[in-house]
C-alpha cells in the first residue's frame, strides 16, 4: 500500500480522530447533555465534571463551576448547606436531553415546593406569591447573584436576598429612613402595622393628633430632610421636636403665654379651651378677686371668643358707676379702681397702679396682698392721732423682707455673702421657685452640671429626698424644712455604686475620678468609656474586639435601667462588676476540639489567629508551625483539600489538621496506581491514541 501524500496526512488524522470521537461518545456517554451544559457536550469534555478514576466524586467539580452554590454552603444561607452535599445528581439528573430540566422536584414541581427546606418559610401573603414572582433576574440582589454563571439567569433559583428591602424597596414609603421591617409589620400586609403602637412611643397621639396624616409630622417643611438617591425626602422618625406644641404649631400668641400650650388648650380641639386650667392672669388683665369667680361667658361672648376683646382699661365699662359721677380728686372724676379693691367694694383701698408712684411699688406677690395686712388699722405702738380718723397705718418700716416677713431658714445664710437677704432667692413674684439657679450654684462647693442642672432642688434640698437620708428637723432648717449646707458632694453620697466599690480609689480597679472617669453627668448610660480609655482597663480592644458593643461582652450592661439609683432605693439596686477573663476561650467556642491541646501555649488562639479577624489565620505559617512544609504544588493547594471536616466521636464535625499522615502514598497512593496501570495498557508507543473520552 503506496503512503499517503505528505501534505494530505494531517487531514487524514483528523478524519480519524473525529470518527474515533464519535465512535468512543456512541460507546461511553449515557445521553446528550441538558442546555445548560451544551457547551461540555463532547467527549473530550468528560474530565471537566467526571473525576478521573472509579472512586473520583463530581462535588466539588460541581461546585468549582457553581460558584454561587459554594456560596451559598460556606454563608450556611439556602437550601444547599441544609440537604446532602454527597451527590449534586440527586437533584439535577443530566444526560437526559437537550431539554430536559435540570431539577428534580421531589414534590412533583417548583409550585408544591416545601419552602421551609431552605430555611425560609413562606408565611402570609409571601405563601400567596408564584415562585417566578420572586424568582427573578431583577430580585437577585444577594453576594451570590454576581457569581452566576449561566446565560439565563432568570431560570436561577438563587440570587436572592432575605432583607425586606432586596425586594419591596420601590414599595418602601420610609425611603429608607427605617431599615427594620420586622419591627413593625409582618408578612401577612404591610398595613396596618402590627407591631408598631404610637402610645407606645414618647408622643402617644391622641385627639386631633390621631387623625393627622403620618407625613404631616414626619416629613413637616420645617425638618431638615435628607433626600434618597431618587432626590426624593427622606422621612424623619427620630429624633423628631416634640418637648412642646411650638415644636410643631405656630404661637398665635407671640410667646406672651409662654410655650405651655397644654395648660390651656387640649388635643380634641385648639378652640376647646379648659376653662379650670387656663392662666388668666398670664394675660393682660388678670383675674383678681372676685373677678375670678365670674363666669366666662358673662365677659366673653362664646361666639366670638377668639374675635375682638373684651375692653378692660376703666371698671366702668363693664360696672355702673354707684357714685354717678361724683367720686372726684381734684375735679378730676375717678374710676372705681382708685378706690376700691376687686375683692369687694368695701373697703376702699389705694390701688396697685397708684402704689407704683409710692417709695415700695407693688410687685409681684405684693400686688396681691390685702391692704390691711400691711396697712393694718390702730397698730399698737403708733400713737393714734399720728394715724388720723380712719386709723390706717400707710406708712410703714418696708427697708428689708425681714421687717415683715420671719426668717424661714433658721439663719442658715446668715454667714452667706447675702447675710440670708430673702431677696438672694427670692423674687416678689413668688416664694417659689427660688431663683438661686445653676450659675450661682457654680460658686458653691457643688457645681450642677449635666443632669444635676435639670433636678429640681427639693430633691436634695427638701424634706422628700425619696431615696436619700432624711433631713433634720424643723427645728435646725426653720419653717421651710430646707437644708442649704448639704455635705454630700461624692457620687457615693447618694447614688448606689453598681460596682461595688471596684474603681473606687480604695477598691480593686482604682481610677483617680472614679466614676467620672467611664461616666458624665448627663447620663449613667451610655458610658463614656472608649476603646481609647479602654485600654487604661487590664483588656486593651484591637482589632475586631473594636466594633464590638459593649453588652457583647458585658451582658450585664445590656439589663434595663433601674428607676432610680439614690441610695435609699434598696429594691432597685444593681450589680455591674464587669469582671471578664481575658484568654480567648472564655468568649469564643474553640473550633479545633483538643487537636492543638498538645501544644506548648495549650492551643492558645493567638498562636495562629490575630484579633483583626478569625480567617485568615494571619499568624500561622505551615513552614514555620506544622510539621509538613508546604512546597511545590503543595503551596497552591487550597486548605481544604488535606484538612477536611470529619465527626470528631461526638455529634461536634471538625475540620482535622492534626494528626494527618505526612507521607506522599498516605495521599497519592491511588492516583500513583492508576497511573502505572495506564502506562502498562498504552505501552512505550508515543503515537497510541489516548482512551476515547479520557477514561470516563
Amino acid at each position: 500500500m503506496r503512503p499517503a501524500h505528505p501534505s494530505r496526512a494531517p487531514v487524514l488524522l483528523g478524519a480519524i480522530l473525529m470518527f474515533l470521537a464519535r465512535h468512543a461518545a456512541a460507546q461511553v456517554s449515557p445521553g446528550p447533555l441538558a442546555k445548560p451544559h451544551q457547551d461540555l457536550d463532547s467527549p473530550m469534555k468528560c474530565l471537566s465534571c467526571h473525576g478521573q478514576g472509579s472512586d473520583a466524586g463530581m462535588h466539588d467539580r460541581c461546585l468549582a463551576c457553581h460558584q454561587e452554590i459554594s456560596w451559598l454552603i460556606a454563608h450556611r444561607a439556602g437550601l444547599h448547606p441544609r440537604e446532602s452535599q454527597d451527590d449534586c445528581t440527586k437533584c439535577h439528573p443530566d444526560h437526559k436531553g437537550l431539554d430536559a430540566p435540570m431539577v428534580r422536584w421531589e414534590e412533583g414541581g417548583p409550585e408544591k415546593f416545601d419552602h421551609t427546606r431552605t430555611g425560609w418559610r413562606l408565611d402570609g401573603r409571601h405563601a400567596r406569591l408564584k415562585c417566578r414572582e420572586c424568582h427573578k433576574t431583577a430580585l437577585q440582589r444577594s453576594e451570590s447573584a454576581p457569581l452566576i454563571r449561566r446565560r439565563e439567569k432568570e431560570a436561577s433559583w438563587v440570587g436572592l436576598d432575605r432583607a425586606c428591602g432586596s425586594c419591596h424597596e420601590a414599595q418602601d414609603i420610609h425611603r429608607g429612613a427605617l431599615r427594620d421591617c420586622g419591627r413593625c409589620h409582618d408578612p401577612r400586609a404591610w398595613k396596618p402595622a402590627p407591631s408598631f403602637d404610637h402610645r407606645r412611643s414618647d408622643f402617644p397621639l391622641t385627639g386631633g393628633h390621631a387623625r393627622v396624616s403620618c407625613a404631616k409630622c414626619h416629613m413637616a417643611p420645617t425638618l431638615r430632610l435628607a433626600a434618597d438617591p431618587a432626590g426624593r425626602p427622606v422621612p424623619l422618625y427620630k429624633p423628631l421636636p416634640h418637648g412642646d406644641c411650638s415644636s410643631c404649631h405656630h404661637d398665635p400668641h407671640g410667646g406672651k403665654f409662654g410655650t405651655g400650650c397644654a395648660r390651656c388648650h387640649a388635643t380634641d380641639s385648639w378652640k376647646n379651651v379648659d376653662k379650670r386650667a387656663f392662666q388668666h392672669n398670664l394675660t393682660r388683665y388678670p383675674l383678681q378677686g372676685r373677678h375670678a369667680s365670674v363666669r366666662c361667658e358673662q365677659c366673653h361672648d362664646p361666639r366670638a371668643a377668639w374675635e375682638k376683646k373684651t375692653p378692660f382699661a376703666a371698671c366702668g365699662t363693664c360696672h355702673r358707676d354707684p357714685h354717678a359721677g361724683q367720686a372726684t380728686l381734684p375735679g378730676t372724676a375717678l374710676d372705681c379702681g382708685s378706690c376700691h379693691q376687686v375683692e369687694g367694694f368695701r373697703p376702699s383701698t389705694f390701688t396697685v397702679a397708684r402704689h407704683a408712684a409710692s417709695r415700695f411699688p407693688l410687685n409681684g406677690a405684693h400686688a396681691r396682698v390685702r391692704c390691711e395686712i400691711c396697712h393694718r388699722k390702730n397698730p399698737a405702738g403708733i400713737p393714734p392721732e399720728t394715724l388720723g380718723k380712719a386709723g390706717v397705718a400707710l406708712r410703714i418700716a418696708y427697708a428689708r423682707c425681714r421687717d415683715c416677713h420671719e426668717d424661714s431658714h433658721a439663719g442658715q445664710l446668715t454667714r452667706s455673702a447675702s447675710q440670708g437677704a430673702c431677696e438672694a432667692c427670692h423674687k416678689v413674684d413668688g416664694w417659689k421657685p427660688s431663683t438661686f439657679s445653676p450659675a450661682a450654684h457654680a460658686g458653691l462647693r457643688f457645681p450642677l452640671e449635666g443632669r444635676h442642672a435639670k433636678v429640681p432642688c427639693a430633691v436634695c434640698h427638701g424634706p422628700a429626698r425619696t431615696g436619700l437620708p432624711e433631713l433634720p428637723g424643723a427645728e435646725r432648717l426653720g419653717r421651710a424644712a430646707v437644708a442649704l449646707r448639704l455635705q454630700e458632694t461624692a457620687c457615693t453620697a447618694c447614688h448606689l455604686d453598681p460596682h461595688e466599690g471596684r474603681f473606687s480609689l480604695g477598691g480593686a480597679r482604682p481610677k483617680t475620678r472614679s466614676c467620672r472617669t467611664c461616666h458624665n453627668l448627663e447620663s449613667f448610660r451610655p458610658s463614656t468609656v472608649d476603646v481609647a480609655l479602654h485600654r487604661g482597663f487590664t483588656y486593651p480592644l484591637e482589632g475586631a474586639h473594636r466594633a464590638v458593643p459593649c453588652s457583647g461582652c458585658h451582658r450585664e450592661s445590656a439589663a434595663p435601667p433601674v428607676k432610680s439609683s439614690l441610695l435609699l432605693a434598696r429594691s432597685q439596686a444593681f450589680r455591674l462588676p464587669f469582671v471578664r477573663e481575658s484568654r480567648c476561650d472564655s468568649c469564643h467556642r474553640n473550633p479545633h476540639g483538643s487537636q492543638f491541646a498538645r501544644r506548648e501555649d495549650g492551643g492558645a488562639c493567638e498562636g495562629c489567629h490575630a484579633v483583626e479577624g478569625f480567617r485568615p489565620a494571619a499568624r500561622f505559617d505551615h513552614n514555620r508551625d506544622s510539621a509538613f512544609p508546604l512546597g511545590g504544588a503543595h503551596a497552591r493547594l487550597a486548605c481544604a483539600r488535606c484538612h477536611s471536616p470529619r465527626a470528631a466521636g461526638t455529634a461536634q464535625v471538625l475540620v482535622i489538621y492534626r494528626p494527618l499522615p505526612h507521607q506522599c502514598r498516605d495521599c497519592h497512593a491511588g492516583k500513583q496506581s492508576q497511573r502505572q496501570a495506564r502506562s502498562q495498557e498504552v505501552g512505550p508507543r508515543s503515537d497510541r491514541l489516548p482512551a476515547p473520552g479520557g477514561g470516563a
